[in-house]
């Protein structure tokens, strides 16, 4: 049987043992070989892609920059930051790991960069923080629990007709100045989540404010952590800015809460990695999109579902430029996610918000966690708008006949009450029984 002595000193050893392998115990150090726009070469030994590197400025500041590429011995970094001060012969030091945030409940109701630091003019308490690599792996295939809960959006027009699921991943497909902004502020206020997240990538710098007061409000932003990056800034930032928040979503998630996250948009975040790509001599596909955009684009939202502590339910807005569906980016996102959201500029030039154009959004599990009832419903509804748009040509130009067609004036007759259903104002606040109540209720005595 061992002393106290002895098992005092088995104990200093064992801690002293644990703190050395994790200790760097040595650093590399190299200096600036060549600068071209954003890309720095260096000669350091010990790099590998993906590594944290800092460059010392002559003015004395420090500027960080990722290892992307080799050329021979060569390392091709990437400014995450500009690069003002930077210049032949600067040193750079190597952290030897990839970018780490901080993460904590202390995030909640901050903005912050994807270098986890706080942009919101407020200090940022780390003390209790844990650390997290904003790169991870997806769960499991096999980890993964499958969707059985219905996710309450607040949205009539999304929990009536096209209802998501916890842990469920849809795009949301809009031109520009369609009112994406403010339904994705509805969604965050109203949603039944424990935390949203909301990585805003490439946006106007006014309108990071605007959508923090005027979209979220003091409400919404308790329970919300915002991942930002603006469009001035240089683009591996705007594109670790979707990696960041999702790397804050996972730790809520692995705390057992129900995680909502909103990007905007993931069109901005792949032309960034589009810049990325042709800087370092990527060759140019579809668009001018570098190959790797793709494989990217399908590992970074893969990172969002269900796990077995908790859930992220995940709503990426893809830009549509000029309404053009047949963009790769909507194309390879529509691929990946499990159903999808259109805003339709005709629906918003006639005043109807949010302007969801209902018959060409689906969500692909909503046959399996909503009751019969409620699908029954949905489905009448969705007979109707197509019925009624169908024939509206003829309606507003006044040569349909009432009576020549039963079914017809059935839609005709319940139009008003169809739109002032997926009508709501940004104030309004709508529970999910409440939403599938007055939809059954709505299509009770529809025989269609």
């Amino acid at each position: 049987m061992n002393s106290p002595y002895q098992d005092y000193l088995n104990n200093v050893k064992e801690k002293v043992s644990s703190t050395l392998d994790s200790t760097q115990l040595y650093q590399f150090k190299g200096t600036v070989s060549k600068l071209l726009g954003l890309t720095v070469e260096v000669k350091l030994p010990g790099l590998k892609i993906g590594d944290l590197c800092y460059i010392e400025t002559y003015d004395g500041k420090r500027k960080p920059a990722e290892v992307v590429a080799f050329k021979g011995e060569t390392a091709q970094l990437l400014l995450l930051l500009d690069g003002t001060g930077i210049g032949q012969g600067s040193l750079v030091i190597s952290t030897g790991q990839p970018i780490i945030i901080p993460v904590g409940d202390f995030l909640l109701g901050r903005l912050i960069n994807p270098m986890g630091e706080p942009i919101d003019g407020k200090p940022l308490d780390t003390t209790n923080a844990m650390w997290r690599s904003i790169e991870g792996p997806p769960p499991g295939p096999f980890e993964r629990p499958i969707i059985t809960e219905m996710f309450s959006t607040g949205v009539r027009a999304i929990d009536g007709c096209m209802t998501m699921g916890c842990g469920q991943r849809l795009g949301l497909f809009a031109g520009s100045g369609v009112g994406k902004s403010t339904l994705l502020g509805m969604i965050a206020r109203n949603s039944d989540a424990d935390v949203n997240v909301v990585a805003l990538i490439g946006e106007r710098g006014r309108e990071v404010k605007e959508f923090i007061e005027d979209s979220l409000g003091v409400e919404g932003m308790k329970k919300s952590v915002i991942v930002c990056s603006t469009g001035d800034q240089p683009p591996l930032i705007r594109q670790k800015a979707l990696l960041a928040a999702t790397a804050v979503c996972e730790y809520f998630r692995d705390q057992g809460k129900k995680v909502f996250l909103m990007t905007d948009t993931v069109t901005r975040c792949a032309m960034a990695g589009r810049e990325v790509g042709l800087s370092i001599g990527e060759p140019p596909t579809m668009k001018g999109y570098p190959p790797s955009i793709f494989s990217w684009l399908q590992k970074v939202l893969e990172r969002a579902g269900n796990s077995p502590k908790g859930s992220i339910t995940a709503l990426y807005t893809v830009l549509m430029e000029g309404d053009d569906i047949s963009d790769p980016i909507v194309d390879i996102v529509r691929g990946i996610v499990d159903g999808h959201i259109f805003l339709s500029r005709k629906v918003a030039e006639s005043n109807h918000y949010p302007a969801i154009d209902v018959l060409g959004s689906i969500s692909r599990l909503m046959s399996a966690i909503a009751s019969p009832e409620h699908k029954a419903a949905a489905g009448k509804m969705r007979a109707l708008l197509s019925l009624y748009r169908e024939n509206k040509d003829l309606i507003d130009v006044g040569m349909y006949q009432p009576g020549s067609n039963p079914r017809l004036d059935i839609a005709i007759e319940m139009m008003p009450q169809i739109n002032a259903f997926l009508q709501q104002r940004t104030s309004d606040i709508v529970s999910m029984d409440s939403t599938i109540n007055t939809l059954v209720e709505m299509m009770a005595n529809v025989d269609i």
